[in-house]
């Protein structure tokens, strides 16, 4: 004001035409407009301010709606950025995706530059299944991207859109978001990394192997392309094996050799897991996983010193782990392993002992029941019974584990009459539940309820034609009794086609083979099995089938080596007493 006054005063002497007065108040227009728009942006203020505050309060006292609305009206007065935010985030937990969607548009046309209105944009759009509408949405947030931050991205894009319900469309809109990134050599390997693990998502397995090949073609050997080849390899594509075992015998780094280990276990394949694990018990001696597994793959052959002595590594290791979950879960683990070595050699009141050092609430019954399996081995299937009762349950589904677990005490112990009748009540109260269904069906044939078995099993197949079990159980049991063998070989070899090279499932089938009486290709396949996997089952038929075939001295070899796997295996001990064999 006091500069405009004096600026009024300068111009009447400089201009001496004119009337004072009007000079006067033509110097004050200028004073004047500026008080009127201070007071504007005043009341604008306090109005803005109110909305905002009586948006909150709506949002506060759970009228979301309300608030949301004030907040959108608010952010479009001030033209700010936060209050669009605001706006959205309101929408959403009010669970209107539609709301929602159109406030994160409205903030995102406010700002097109905005990558966070971008972003939420294409979240709420895949959270609302518009798969097809999100991919300009994931182009823009691809092309915003900056390459030091790419990686993360492309990880973020396979988790977002994880839970699409078509995953075909959702691997398109990637692969076609993507498509100016895979020419790239620093980023292409990564974003074919990307669309084969939707493509693989999507059931594509053979679109994800060509993502690898393409990858490869840019930079070969990546870390994300041996990971993809993992997942495939999981997934059952034998081609991408070399591509795993290429990268790693190059970068032969603990983490990745333990998830290679992992698959190969999964698909029963123990013995080329346990020479990964070997290797890095060999390289990194520090690596607590690999001692945990191995000791386990040990216990399994009936290498009892040698588990003890890695239980005994991973013991040494635990006190490394960072405080918390990681190494409660190793303590455990160590424990859990020195019992079952005590176990194996008789000594039920020192495995008892240390199972009870396991402090680990939420595997409480797990514990339980193992120390249940000891009283049971000792004669005491009544206070084992009353250990796994004892275990507290707050819910039908815990509930059910505790009589799963009953069911398993009593399998054990040879009470397969009460153990089926058990299972045979949950099996009632969830009929559809094709797992439950299989392990009642094989608790019928041990009771010699074979019809009841095939019923189930039947069940199963019409229900859940994938389920690769149902087809080996009912094929192994026909030839187990000598009956409907070219059926027999059919479910059996159906098996194989959905699980090829699992080892317990080429047992049946050469089961089949030796009841057809092809003694040399049950041999041959039997042979197979027991290197994948030195079971004692699979021992105990490859033992019968030497034996039949003059290999006496062979077949008590590896009868021995099932029992010392496992000394109560009731299929060896039938094998051994109807052959008339003492070993």
């Amino acid at each position: 004001m006091a500069a405009a006054l004096a600026l009024g005063s300068a111009a009447s002497w400089a201009l001496p035409g004119k009337n004072a007065a009007a000079i006067e108040a033509q110097a004050a227009e200028p004073a004047a407009a500026a008080a009127d728009a201070e007071e504007e942006r005043a009341a604008l203020n306090a109005e803005l301010f109110y909305e905002i505050l009586v948006g909150e309060i709506a949002a506060s006292e759970g009228a979301l709606t309300d608030a949301q609305a004030m907040m959108m009206e608010a952010a479009r007065t001030s033209g700010n950025e936060q209050l669009y935010r605001r706006g959205t985030e309101l929408a959403l937990q009010s669970r209107s995706g539609e709301r929602a969607l159109a406030n994160a548009r409205a903030w995102l046309q406010a700002f097109p530059e905005s990558r966070d209105a971008n972003r939420y944009a294409l979240q709420i759009l895949v959270a609302l299944n518009r798969i097809a509408d999100s991919a300009s949405h994931l182009q823009r947030e691809i092309a915003l991207t900056p390459a030091p931050s790419k990686p993360a991205t492309y990880l973020a894009i396979t988790q977002l859109y994880n839970n699409a319900r078509d995953k075909a469309l959702a691997a398109d809109v990637v692969e076609q978001a993507m498509a100016d990134e895979t020419s790239d050599p620093v980023s292409g390997p990564l974003a074919w990394a990307t669309i084969g693990h939707m493509r693989l998502g999507a059931g594509q397995k053979a679109a994800a192997m060509q993502a690898v090949h393409k990858a490869q073609a840019l930079t070969p050997d990546t870390g994300a392309i041996a990971l993809l080849s993992m997942e495939l390899l999981e997934a059952g594509v034998a081609d991408a094996e070399p591509i795993v075992q290429r990268y790693i015998a190059k970068n032969p780094s603990p983490q990745l050799r333990m998830a290679y280990a992992r698959v190969l276990l999964g698909q029963q394949r123990q013995a080329e897991a346990r020479q990964q694990l070997e290797a890095i018990a060999a390289d990194s001696p520090d690596y607590p996983e690999a001692w945990a597994t191995l000791a386990g793959l040990q216990l399994q052959a009936g290498e009892i010193e040698k588990a003890q002595a890695s239980a005994e590594q991973l013991g040494r290791l635990v006190p490394q782990i960072p405080a918390g979950v990681a190494r409660s879960a190793a303590q455990s683990q160590y424990y859990l392993l020195l019992a079952q070595v005590a176990e194996k050699q008789g000594r039920y009141a020192e495995a008892d002992a240390l199972l009870r050092r396991i402090d680990d609430a939420p595997n409480l019954l797990s514990v339980q029941a193992r120390r249940a399996s000891l009283l049971a081995r000792q004669g005491k299937l009544k206070e084992a019974r009353a250990l796994i009762e004892a275990v507290p349950a707050s819910g039908p589904s815990q509930q059910r584990l505790k009589r799963l677990a009953e069911v398993q005490l009593l399998r054990d112990a040879g009470q397969h009459a009460q153990a089926y009748a058990l299972q045979s009540q949950l099996q009632k109260q969830d009929p559809d539940d094709a797992e439950l269904a299989y392990d009642t069906a094989l608790l019928a044939e041990r009771t010699g309820n074979f019809d009841d078995m095939e019923k189930l099993l039947r069940g199963i197949i019409a229900r859940k034609p994938d389920f690769q079990h149902a087809y080996n159980a009912l094929g192994y049991s026909f030839a187990e009794r000598g009956i409907h063998l070219q059926e027999a070989e059919q479910l059996v070899r159906k098996a194989l086609d959905m699980s090829p090279g699992d080892p317990f499932i080429t047992d049946s089938l050469a089961w089949v083979k030796f009841r057809q009486g092809n003694v040399q290709q049950a041999l041959q396949l039997l042979e197979e099995a027991y290197a994948a996997r030195p079971d004692v089952e699979i021992a105990a038929h490859l033992g019968e089938v030497l034996w039949a075939s003059g290999q006496q001295e062979r077949a008590r070899e590896i009868w021995r080596q099932g029992m010392a796997s496992n000394p109560d295996n009731s299929t060896l001990r039938e094998t051994l007493q109807r052959l008339g064999v003492s070993l």
